[in-house]
This record gives structure tokens, C-alpha cells and sequence, in this order.
């Protein structure tokens, strides 16, 4: 995934002191930087603090909603983070060069649409939630799983185009979680197929709406945003403490869904630590102390700084914005209203556009219509006129040979004159003669037969050459009327050719503008509410294809290869239960069950 700005590496000097940092690793998809010593000094001669660092990379980024990040590394085993105020060398990093830092997500929000302000948060979000997901860090259930993987998908590849986005195209991206796959017997194209059925439906949402999207998603998964640590109660029972933007809730280690305990940031007096040991002071004095152990004096640090941290951002989201987030807030306003006329403006020109571009096709097929109309009018015409000369040229022949067998008849006449003018008067002579006669008149008759034949034969000749003229004269009519109507085509074609640059619409005295004026801002603001409105329907909608994608699969679910965390996910979804309704507050009874 290419990733913005964040490939370029910034050295600065201070001190005879040199930093490298690197603000992303592609190849890992997250936020990464390196710390590297180029010249060695003293730890006295070295000035930077972790706030200098931190800011660096922030002013890099562009970043200003900086109370989400921190930068995290990793010393013996245990995960710790950058502290602002102490020398970054006075940190307990590791010796080895050079030293990597994470430039991580340390705090999450309640509820994402609200609290991310800058795309390039929501971005870093969007990140480093994807990741854990599929690195498992964040359990999410197979139909979640692929609609969140079809944002994915558009938020890298933009619209779904059938002619681009061909079968295959997700063959080299990782989507879906390695439990998913393993979990039901399906090719790789079927999970592609599924995905690209909801990619298809995302169409018009651009990078930063499909990532929040994918955000408001994943914030309703139990893990989303959960730090867990071991730890052990008075008697020495295994547990796990979660710390998120919600407050602190105790588990199960064999259940990280559902918490056992839940302790909100409003209700927490006080919370504090000696040595290996925490204490949680609830507010309401009738619930008991719950103590619990740690493994390392580390962790209990960490998990101070980590609930300091979210109890300050849990009680800074009730209270009216600083002037600093009003103002990104209203900058973030703006820039939104922009892209959205912008958007639209883009939408529109893309609508004339498609809709010039079908009556060019139209034309064309029109005109390609008449073309071959008037192809085969010509070939008609040409059929026509060559009958026309053979029938003519039969006629000729005919009538000929008609007057070629009257002459023949005329002379045998003739003949038979002659024949009684000179009889002879011997009775066989005679016998001979009258045979000769009856054979003369016999020919005669013939004669005058098929001259009479033939002269019907030439008439009828005569008839259909009429008619084939008449043919010719009805094919060169037509042929005239196609001529005129392509000539008018092209007239109209000519005058509803497409513009060289459509985005211009200069018309008749630059009749057609865009201007962002109230009333662009009145339509936008009624398009914002229809989109509410359409949204609660649009989720409504969502719900009812998870269950249908989840009924689709689940004849192909392999129920052996079933993980707990999916039991557990299965059993709270036959409950009706979620992630905000399975938060159980502590009472008075089961604090002292579980402290004990």
C-alpha cells in the first residue's frame, strides 16, 4: 500500500548528535521510524527530549491531532513508550543500533467520526486497525471480516469497474484474516468474489470516507482499542486487565470478549501502585478496593501512564472543544463541504460527459445504420438494373426468333401454293402430293403455334422488363431519401460533436457557472441530513447482509478448526450481545469475589 510523504528520510544534527528518522515501512504496513546514533557523544552532550523527537515526526506528517500518538519501543520483552519530558537517550532503549521506534496509535477514541478530525489521523487509524486485525491482535468474526476487506479495497483501488478490476485482481493482497481463511472451505476466489460482490456497492465513497467507514466498523469489536496485562488477584488468580478509552475491565484469561468486571473512568476515585502492586479505588465506597499484582514494576508503569492518558481524553471529550480542535474542526468542516461540491461538480461532468459519449454511440450507430442501408440499396439497385438489361436482352432475342418463324411460316405457305398450282395428275403423284400438303399444312400449323408462343413469350418479356424499370426507378427513390437523411445526420452530428474539453461548459455567454454560493451550501447542508437519514436505512441494510453472508458461509465452516474466541463470539451473538451492552459494572458482591 503506498503510503503519503512518508517514504523520505530526515536527518537533523544537534549536538554532534545525528537522528535518521524513517516514518514508514512499507513492506509491514505501519508506522515506523528509526533512531540511529551516526556519531557517538556522551549522554551529557545530548540535549533532544522525546518531545523534540515527537514532534519532528509530527510536523513531518502534517499531524496536529498529536494527543492520539507516542512513540513506542520495546526493552526486554515489555512494550513502553517515549516519554515526552526525559532525554531520549535517559530512556532505558536498547544498546544495539540503531534503535527502532513505532510511531503508534497510543490512545483510541470513543467514537471515531467524531473525534478524528484530519485525514491523515483517520489515515494512521485506519492503518494500524487493518494491521492488528489481521495480524489477529483484534478479533473481528468472518462477515465482518469481509466487509471490512471490501473497504479496504476501496479505499486503495477506488470505484469497482468491471472492464479493470478483473477476477484476480485480489490475488496478491492480504484481506482477510489467516483464522477466516483456515476456518471455512474456500478458494481464494470465492472470498474474492464475495468481497468484490460489496466492493461493487461502495461505489462514489472516496480514500478517506471508505477508511472511516472501515473505522466505524471496527470500533464496535470487543478488542478494538484494548491494551491487556497479566495479572494475579490476593489469592494468586490468573486474570487480565484491559485499559481503554471506556475505563478498566477485568477478564478471563480464556476470554478476552467479555469482561468479567468493568470499572468506567467516571466512577474511579483514584488509582495508584507500589512496587508490583496496583490498587483501583472505585468512587462508590461500598464496592471494595480491588488490589491485583503485576509481573514487573515496568508494566505497572505502563498501565498508570495508560490510564492517565485515557481517563484525561475521557473527561476532555465531555467538556466544549479548545479553541485549537474548533478551529481543525471547522477547517476539517470547510474542507469537507469543498470536496463535497467538488465531488458533485465532478459528478455532473462526469454525467454529461457519459451521456455526450451515448449520443455520440448513438450517432455512430445510427450512421452506420444508414450506411448499411445504403449499402444494400445500391446492391438492390444493382440486382435491379441487371435483371433489367437480361430480361431487355431475352425480349430482343425473342422477338427475333418470333420474326425469324413468321418468315418460315410465310414461306412454307408459299410452299404449299406452289405445290397445288403444280400437281401432278398421276393418283400416286397426287397421294404423294396431298401427303406433302397435309405435311406442309401440318408444319404450318406448328409454325404458327410456336410463332404464336413465342410472341407471348415476348410480350410477357415485355411486361416484366416494365416492371423491372419500375424496380430500378423505386431502388434509385429510396437511395435518394437514405442520401438525404445521412447528409442531415451528419448536420446534426456535426453541430452535437463533443467538446475537445468537456470540464470547460462554456456556453451561450458563459451562461453556466459554478459558483459556491449560500444557496451550493443550503443544498449541501439538506444533502448532509438526507445522508443521515440514508445511512440509518444503509445500516439497517448492512446488518441484514452480514446475517446473509454469515448464513451463505456457514455451510462451509469447518466447526473443528473453530477457535474459543469464535465460540465465545458465537455464544455472545446467540445473547444479543455487544461490545457496549456486555460492560458489567462492578457491585459490591462480585468486586469482593474477584479481589479475593
Amino acid at each position: 500500500m503506498q503510503l503519503q510523504d512518508c517514504s523520505k528520510d530526515t536527518v537533523f544534527e544537534q549536538d554532534q548528535f545525528s537522528l535518521l528518522l524513517s516514518c514508514f515501512c512499507h513492506q509491514q504496513f505501519q508506522q515506523k521510524m528509526q533512531f540511529d546514533s551516526i556519531k557517538t557523544c556522551s549522554k551529557r552532550t545530548v540535549k533532544w527530549k522525546g518531545k523534540d523527537l515527537f514532534d519532528l515526526v509530527c510536523r513531518t506528517l502534517g499531524l496536529r491531532e498529536t494527543w492520539f500518538f507516542g512513540l513506542q519501543y520495546t526493552i526486554k520483552d515489555t512494550v513502553a513508550w517515549l516519554k515526552m519530558d526525559k532525554k531520549v537517550l535517559d530512556h532505558d532503549v536498547p544498546t544495539e543500533e540503531p534503535v527502532t521506534f513505532h510511531f503508534l496509535a497510543k490512545f483510541y477514541p470513543e467514537n471515531a467520526e467524531e473525534e478524528l478530525v484530519q485525514e491523515i489521523t483517520q489515515h494512521l487509524f485506519f492503518l494500524q486497525v487493518k494491521k492488528q486485525i489481521l495480524d489477529e491482535k483484534i478479533y473481528c468474526p468472518p462477515e465482518a471480516s469481509v466487509l471490512l476487506a471490501s473497504y479496504a479495497v476501496q479505499a486503495k483501488y477506488g470505484d469497482y469497474d468491471p472492464n479493470v478490476h478483473k477476477r484476480g485482481f485480489l490475488a496478491q493482497e492480504e484481506l482477510l484474516p489467516k483464522r477466516v481463511i483456515n476456518l471455512y472451505q474456500m478458494t481464494p476466489e470465492m472470498w474474492e468474489e464475495r468481497i468484490t460482490a460489496w466492493y461493487a456497492e461502495h461505489r462514489g465513497r472516496a480514500r478517506d470516507e471508505a477508511e472511516m467507514e472501515y473505522l466505524k466498523i471496527a470500533q464496535d469489536l470487543e478488542m478494538y482499542g484494548v491494551n491487556y496485562f497479566a495479572i494475579r488477584n490476593k489469592k494468586g488468580t490468573e486474570l487480565l486487565l484491559g485499559v481503554d478509552a471506556l475505563g478498566l475491565h477485568i477478564y478471563d484469561p480464556d476470554n478476552r470478549l467479555t469482561p468479567k468486571i468493568s470499572f468506567p473512568w467516571n466512577e474511579i476515585r483514584n488509582i495508584s501502585y507500589s512496587d508490583k502492586e496496583f490498587t483501583i479505588k472505585p468512587l462508590d465506597k461500598k464496592i471494595d478496593v480491588f488490589k491485583f499484582n503485576s509481573s514487573k514494576l515496568r508494566v505497572n508503569k505502563l498501565i498508570l501512564q495508560l490510564c492517565i492518558g485515557n481517563h484525561d481524553l475521557f473527561m476532555r471529550r465531555r467538556k466544549a472543544d479548545s479553541l485549537e480542535v474548533q478551529q481543525m474542526k471547522a477547517q476539517a468542516r470547510e474542507e469537507k463541504a469543498r470536496k463535497q461540491m467538488e465531488r458533485q461538480r465532478l459528478a455532473r461532468e462526469k454525467k454529461m460527459r457519459e451521456e455526450a459519449e451515448r449520443t455520440r454511440d448513438e450517432l455512430e450507430r445510427r450512421l452506420m445504420q444508414l450506411k448499411e442501408e445504403a449499402t444494400m440499396a445500391n446492391e438492390a439497385l444493382m440486382r435491379s438494373e441487371e435483371t433489367a438489361d437480361l430480361l431487355a436482352e431475352k425480349a430482343q432475342i425473342t422477338e427475333e426468333e418470333a420474326k425469324l418463324l413468321a418468315q418460315k411460316a410465310a414461306e412454307a405457305e408459299q410452299e404449299m401454293q406452289r405445290i397445288k398450282a403444280t400437281a401432278i395428275r398421276t393418283e400416286e403423284e397426287k397421294r404423294l402430293m396431298e401427303q406433302k400438303v397435309l405435311e406442309a399444312e401440318m408444319l404450318a400449323l406448328k409454325m404458327a403455334e410456336e410463332s404464336e408462343r413465342r410472341a407471348k413469350e415476348a410480350d410477357q418479356l415485355k411486361q416484366d422488363l416494365q416492371e423491372a424499370r419500375e424496380s430500378e426507378r423505386r431502388a434509385k427513390q429510396k437511395l435518394l431519401e437514405i442520401t438525404s437523411k445521412s447528409s442531415y445526420t451528419s448536420m446534426n452530428s456535426s453541430t452535437t460533436a463533443l467538446p475537445t474539453d468537456l470540464p470547460s461548459f462554456n456556453l451561450i455567454n458563459e451562461s453556466l457557472s459554478f459558483d459556491f454560493k449560500d444557496t451550493d451550501m443550503k443544498r449541501l447542508s439538506m444533502e448532509i441530513e438526507k445522508e443521515k437519514v440514508e445511512y440509518m436505512e444503509k445500516s439497517k441494510h448492512l446488518q441484514e447482509q452480514l446475517n446473509e453472508l454469515k448464513t451463505e458461509i456457514e455451510a462451509l465452516k469447518l466447526k473443528e478448526r473453530e477457535t474459543a474466541l469464535d465460540i465465545l463470539h458465537n455464544e455472545n451473538a446467540s445473547r444479543g450481545n455487544s461490545k457496549h451492552n456486555t460492560i458489567k459494572k462492578p457491585k459490591a458482591s462480585s468486586s469482593l469475589l474477584i479481589c479475593s
